[in-house]
Formats: C-alpha cells, structure tokens, sequence
C-alpha cells in the first residue's frame, strides 16, 4: 500500500512542488514567523498533493480488485480420485497427476489431458480463454500440429473452462499460475509499466520548467549580490538571505501547482465513466493512452458479442391438407433472461402463446429434449447457463412460451 502512496509523487512537477513547500516553511522559521503564516503556503501545497495521491490510489486498488476478480474463473471443487475412489475435494488441492473426472456443468479444476471418456463425446465451453463461440470436441488423441496453440490442443482441458456435453476423466498436468488461465493473470500482473503520452509530455515539461526557474532564480539572486550589502537588510548574509527568498517565492509562483490536480482529476472522470461501463483500468494516465488510439485489433465472442444465443424467428407447418401453410412468429429478447415476446407475421403480441398448438409442441420438444440448466445468480443478478448454448437458447424460447 505504501508503495502505491509513494508511486503517486514520482513525477518531477510534484518533486519541485514538495521542494518548494519545504525550503518555503524553512526560510519562514528562519524569518521567525509563527503559527498559521508559516505554514499556510506549504499546507495548501500539501493538501492538492494529498488529494491527487488519495484520487490515483483509490482508482489503482479497485482496478487491482478487479484483476482479483480472475480467479472467480478457476472452479471450486474437483471430482478426484484418492484411495482408490473418486471424492470431491477443494480444487485448490490438486497436483499433477491427479485423476480428475468432469461432466456436463462442470467447471475444469486444472489444466488436464484427456485419459478416458465415459460418453460418446465431450463438448467444453473454451469462449473465456479463445473466443470460440461454439463447444470445442475433446479427444483422447494427441496433437500432430507443431507450435500447437490451444485450439490446435484437442486432448487438453483447460482450467476455468466448462463442460457443456459428455462426461471424462483426465490427469492434471498443471494448476494455479501453471495454466493457461494462470498465465494470462501473470502476464497481466507482469505487465511493464510504459510512460503514456501524456506522462512524457508532463514530464518533458516540468524538466523544461524546472531548467527555466532554476535559471531564472539564480539570474535574479546574482543580479541583486550588489543589493546584499544594503544598511535595510542589517548585514551581508541578511541580504543574502533575503533575496534567496524573493529567488524561492518566485519559483513557488512559477510552478503551475494546480496541473497534477487538474490532470488527475480530468483522468479520474474519465475513470469513473469507464469503470460505469464495466472496463478495468489499472491506472489513470491510462485513460488518457485509450483517448490517443486510433485502431483497436480485437477477437469477436465475448468482447464485441456477449456469446449470448436466443430464438429470434420461429417458422410453423400450420397446415398440410392441400398444401403446406406455414406461419412466422418473431421473439424479442436476446439476452438468456426469459423476458420476451411472442409477435405474429402482422406484428401482433399473443397473448396466449400456448394456445398456438404448432408453438406449444415447439416448447414441448425444446423443453424434454434438452440438456441445458438456466439459472439465476442474485449475486450478479443475471441468468447463467449449463450447456451448449444453442440448447440454452431453446431452453429460454420454452419460458417465453
């Protein structure tokens, strides 16, 4: 914590500014002056830095918070065996070698390769680490593919991922920051710490600024060594003295002490607005880099789409006596939250959906030829899905219906 405090006043404006409030209240005692005079200049110095660190270090801990949030993606029980037979355990105890069995609904404990499969097949969820929106088949076979990136690694289980069909066994191969989820959070962690734009024109300012005043302080206690020996000052260090202060309180003015507050506060706004749209910012001046891009490459599924599927059209045999007369229905809702309704082709809402014997036999077969759960977090006040997502889709049409 103390280090994230620190990290705040490394910036040279902010150095000169602590400086000039010391060597200020310092040249104040000297003059012998008391109380609220000597410490007011230094006081409102201190209170604009204090405010700027407290602004950096609330934003720096919530998007550290945030980046906690990752490991809600690694499962909480396993399925293994130990002894001589399977029992559930915290997954936290895994190791390699482990033999580990998952069905559908089941969130991968570790990364594993593929020993048995106890079903005809095995579909896991990979959207959270590859951005695949449909299930990827596992096998028990091995790779051939040289440089295998993880779509290429068809007989490996991925931590965090989920098992939308089948049941199987695996062996871990690697847990914690040993897998694949583990090393995109280090690599988040790990990330170098570059200077953004506007840090490096602050900084490029406050070099020149600080060059400038130096300059001119020293021009003007040189200019004035003639003055030093003058009867008002009582004494040539007197005078000495007396102009080294004209020299400080001339610098003080110079210093705009009022730009890391401004700047952080225009970055914190931006923050805020941010963090309301669900994004996490490790730190302020980052806000200012996103201002200065120009081209975003991003992968698709559950960055740009939500890898939410719903029914949007369903199309009805209606009658087949002389010939087929078909009917279209239209349903809103695109989210896996049950809310929607069932329009005709004229746009009309039905009241009564089930009443429709073609819909009704529709949400009938959707409903019992399904594998899929829907459920609600209160937590996160949002529907959640066990399953292929197709499937979930049709579940969702059944509640509609």
């Amino acid at each position: 914590f103390w280090k994230l405090v620190l990290k705040q006043f490394d910036d040279l404006l902010v150095k000169i500014l602590i400086a000039a409030a010391v060597v200020s209240f310092l040249l104040a005692r000297l003059n012998g002056e008391t109380g609220l005079t000597a410490f007011l200049e230094p006081s409102v110095i201190f209170m604009i830095l204090a405010a700027n660190a407290a602004v950096g270090v609330i934003t720096e801990t919530n998007a550290e918070k945030a980046l906690e949030e990752l490991r809600a993606y690694q499962a909480d029980v396993a399925t293994v065996l130990r002894n001589g037979c399977f029992s559930i355990l915290p997954a936290t105890e895994l190791v390699p070698g482990d033999i580990v069995e998952v069905g559908v609904g089941c969130k991968v404990p570790a990364d594993m390769r593929m020993v048995e499969m106890l079903s005809h097949q095995l579909r896991v969820d990979q959207a959270i680490l590859t951005g695949e929106s449909c299930s990827v088949a596992k096998e028990l076979d091995s790779t051939s593919a040289m440089n295998a990136v993880y779509q290429d690694k068809t007989n490996i289980l991925f931590s965090g991922t989920v098992v939308v069909a089948g049941r199987a066994r695996a062996v871990v191969i690697g847990v914690g920051s040993n897998t694949a989820m583990g090393s995109i959070r280090d690599a988040m962690l790990r990330t170098e710490d570059e200077a953004t734009p506007l840090k490096k024109k602050l900084d490029e300012f406050g070099t020149f600024l600080a060059k400038v005043i130096a300059g001119i302080c020293i021009l003007v206690w040189v200019v004035n060594i003639g003055h030093f020996r003058d009867p008002s000052h009582g004494g040539f260090l007197r005078g000495a003295i007396h102009y080294f202060k004209v020299a400080v309180a001339l610098a003080v003015a110079a210093i705009p002490e009022g730009l890391p507050a401004v700047v952080t506060t225009c970055l914190a706004l931006g923050t805020k607005r941010m963090a309301r749209l669900n994004a996490i910012v490790r730190s302020l001046p980052s806000v200012e880099t996103l201002g200065c891009t120009t081209v975003i490459c991003s992968d698709k599924t559950g960055t740009l789409t939500t890898n939410m599927m719903s029914v949007s059209k369903v199309c009805v045999v209606r009658s087949v006596h002389q010939r087929p007369i078909t009917d279209e229905y239209s349903i809103s809702g695109t989210t896996f939250a049950p809310d929607g309704f069932i329009y005709d082709a004229s746009e009309n809402q039905l009241e009564f959906p089930p009443q429709s014997p073609c819909l009704l036999h529709i949400a009938m077969c959707s409903a019992l030829c399904n594998e899929s759960t829907l459920q609600y977090n209160p937590d996160k006040k949002s529907y959640e899905k066990i399953g292929e997502s197709t499937e979930v889709a049709l579940r969702v049409l059944v509640e509609k219906v």
